[in-house]
Parts: structure tokens; sequence; C-alpha cells
């Protein structure tokens, strides 16, 4: 028989084992990130499908970044030129000023608005975390100070990040008319007449060239026309261009929208990013920029756009917009950078045409010339999900449900097999 104090003793360890328990339960239950939701799964699992796959030839058509011929990461030689240049100078690591590296910032400002332009005096440019940084910048300061609606319209669709960007900097995201899925182009008619009917003085957020996912541009004429209507609602506009000479070869053809407001009289803000064209994708190179009435106008912009972006992150870093500022700003590296940027988007230019080619020589019977008048990285093919679930199923083809594909993916190795694949599901 247990003595009383022995049995007292097991009593006393219980209590404190079933007080553990019901410490932890509780604590478990009072937890201060007790209330925080799972976020939802990553809407695209392309990497990981695609890195599951064992067959020897799949094809990932989902990455968002530029790849050689040989489907591998490309550093452009001027950007190694210009990289060996800054650490030869063996430069000081001190911290860049607010608004980054003005050697950065100036010439970034020339390279988008153009030389001449009339904008450069009334300019207000802060270097950024890349072109996402630009655009929350941008966001910031027109929920802050726009005196209209704080509601802006960007097209449908749009670079999914757009939306989360300004929604989380306090706007109201609403969307205009911009793809036509029957067409497989732009609906530029249901877009004119968005942009007419929106409240007047409301934001538009254009993509400059390259649009992001369809790669479906307004022609020259197009944005002309959306220019004027823009100027009779009195809306405000908002560039984002991404991909400045990555989509036409040219800088300075893809800044054609983006100049041709200017000299129409709006007075617009910018997102630039140097991921694309410079290939500075880890650097997160970039630049927010508006252009105010005035001089005057300009340094009470610039001084507020200080403001915001001290408790965001203080300052920007400065190794990447050094090569940058390096390339931008050195005659021959300029030259030979442009060179180089010509060549990738020729070389995606390229496979476009070799795709088209690839799927009528296999005899489909499907209208594929919108591949090839779409720009820029991405290719809207007009495949439904269930395509493309087959394209990845069936034949180790990646690519996002909605018939999005990456065309820097495609090399002259894969895409004779792209195309069979392509034709076997689509006919």
């Amino acid at each position: 028989m247990l003595s009383t104090l022995r049995i007292a003793s097991r009593q006393a360890g219980a209590v404190r084992r079933a007080s553990s328990v019901f410490g932890v339960q509780a604590a478990r239950a009072g937890s201060t990130w007790a209330n925080v939701p799972q976020g939802p799964p990553a809407i695209l699992g392309i990497t990981e499908a695609f890195k599951a796959d064992s067959f020897e030839k799949k094809i990932n058509l989902g990455v968002g970044a530029y790849r050689d011929d040989k489907g591998k990461p490309y550093v452009l030689p001027s950007v190694r030129e210009a990289e060996q240049k800054v650490v030869a100078a063996k430069l000081n690591k001190e911290y860049a000023g607010i608004t980054g590296v003005p050697e950065f910032t100036k010439a970034a400002a020339v390279l988008a608005y153009g030389k001449d332009s009339s904008a450069l005096d009334r300019l207000a440019i802060t270097q950024s975390i890349s072109g996402t940084g630009a655009l929350r910048i941008g966001a910031a300061f027109l929920e802050r100070f726009y005196p209209g609606e704080k509601t802006i319209y960007i097209p449908n669709p749009s670079w999914a990040n757009h939306k989360a960007v300004f929604s989380d900097a306090g706007l109201k995201v609403k969307q205009y008319s911009y793809y036509d899925k029957n067409t497989i182009g732009l609906d530029f008619n249901g877009m004119l007449a968005d942009i007419k009917a929106a409240p007047k003085g409301s934001m538009f957020l254009f993509h400059a060239c390259a649009h992001n996912p369809t790669g479906v541009d307004p022609t020259e004429e197009q944005w002309k026309q959306i220019s004027q209507a823009v100027k009779d609602q009195g809306h405000f506009a908002f560039f984002d261009m991404a991909y400045q000479g990555f989509a036409s070869g040219s800088t300075d053809k893809d800044a054609f929208a983006l100049r041709y407001f200017i000299e129409q009289g709006h007075n617009v803000c910018l997102a630039q990013s140097f991921a694309k064209n410079m290939g500075l994708y880890g650097e997160r190179v970039g630049a927010f920029s508006i252009v105010g009435a005035d001089a005057e106008e300009k340094k009470r912009i610039d001084s507020q756009i200080k403001i915001l972006v001290r408790p965001l992150y203080s300052n920007p870093p400065v190794h990447g917009a050094r090569i940058a500022s390096e390339i931008l700003n050195t005659p021959a590296l300029y030259q030979q950078w442009l060179g180089e940027v010509k060549e990738m988007a020729d070389r995606i230019i390229t496979m476009r045409a070799l795709l088209k080619d690839n799927l009528e020589k296999l005899g489909s019977a499907h209208d594929w010339s919108h591949i090839t008048s779409q720009i820029g990285m991405f290719a809207y093919t007009g495949l439904d999900a269930p395509s493309m679930e087959k394209l990845a199923k069936e034949h180790s083809v990646y690519a996002t449900k909605d018939g999005r594909i990456s065309v820097a993916g495609i090399t002259t190795d894969n895409v004779g097999r792209l195309a069979e694949a392509i034709y076997k599901v689509k006919g």
C-alpha cells in the first residue's frame, strides 16, 4: 500500500503535467499571432513542377527573366565590364542620398524622356528598388497628394503585382478594357470607351511598351488617340516602363508613348526598371519620376518624395546603380549596351517567328499571326487552361494556365518540339 506521501507526490505530478498541457494549449490559443491567417498557396507552381519532371527535354516557359539560346541566365558583357570598373575604382560603401546615386538618376531620366525633353528641367526623380519599388513610391505619393479620387485604373489584364502594390498603398484599383481574347489582340475600342467613361480626373496606369502579360501594345497612332482621350477627360497618366529597349530593340522607339504624352502637355509620372534591359534582376535598379509644371513645383515634389522614401527604406543600394550609371554615362559602354539590348530583343523576335513558322509547317489550321504581332518577353498564345495543363502533363511544357509563355524560354533547340506539342494540343 502506497504511503500518503507517495500518493500526494503522484497527485502533484499529475497536476503539474495537466497544467503544463493546459498551459501549452492556452499559449497556442492566446498566441500573439493566433489571428494571422494562412496565405493562399502560390497560384503557379511552374518552377516546382518543372524541377520535379525528369524528362530530359522539358521546357520551362514560365520564367520571367531573359535566357540565352542555350536556356541559361545571361549577364551582359557591358554589365561585366562596367562592374569591373566600379570594383576597380575602390569606391566607399557610404550611404547614397535618399534619392540615390545622382549620376544614375540623371542618366535614367535622359534615357526615358530623351536628351532634349522639355521635362528634364522640371522632373523630380529618385532611385528606387527596381520597378516595383518605383511603383510603390508613386502609389504612396498619389495616395497622399493626388487631388482627385484616389482610384487608379489598370489594364485588364495587367502585371499581377500592380493591384497589390497600389492597394497596399491605399489606392482603390479598377480595371479598363485592354485585351480581346477573341482576336488575341488589343481591345482598342473598349480601352478608349473606358478612358472616356471614367470620372474626369481619374488616374490611369499604362504599360509604356511590351505589355505584361499579353505582349500586346497599341500602335503609335493608337497611342496618339489614347493621349487625346486622357487629355480630354483630364486624367493623370502613370507609365510603367519595365522593358525599354528590350521590346523592339530600340530604347527610343520603346519610349514613344511616354515622350508623346510629354509633347502633348501631360505631366506624367514614371516607374523605370533596369532588371530586364540590363539584366540587373537581383541588383534591384530602378527609378521613379514625376514631371512638375515648373522648377518650383519640381522642388516641392522632390521634398515630399524624400519624406516618403525616408521611412520606407531610408536610401537605396549603390552597387547596381553604379553599374547602370557607368554604362549610361560612358559613351563606348553605352553604345555596346544598346547593341546588346538589340541582340536580346532580336533573339526574342526570332523565336516568335520560328515558333509561328514551325506551327504552320506542321499544318496547323489555327491563325498564329498574333505570336509575331505581339512584342516583348511574353506572349499570349490563346491556349486555354485545359490546353496548358495538357502541355505540362503530356509534353513537359510548363507555362501559366492563362496561356502566357515567356518567349525568352524558347531556343533554337526546343522550338521544334514546342511547336509539335502545341500542335498536338491545339491542332
